[in-house]
């Protein structure tokens, strides 16, 4: 698995509450969530990151 950054993250305090519901629907975490989300816009812009095999 790849090593996790930490940094904050500022947001809109609706918006991570929608995030929060989305996340509770899902059986994820908040974090979890976002990440997912992060990784779905990635995939969609074809800017995905390369598998360790790839490179």
């Amino acid at each position: 698995m790849a090593k996790k950054k930490a940094f904050a993250l500022r947001i809109n305090e609706d918006m991570i509450k929608a995030i929060e519901k989305w996340a509770s629907d899902e059986f994820r975490s908040t974090n979890g969530q976002i990440e997912w989300m992060l990784m779905q816009s990635l995939k969609e812009a074809k800017r995905e990151p390369k598998k360790k095999s790839e490179e």
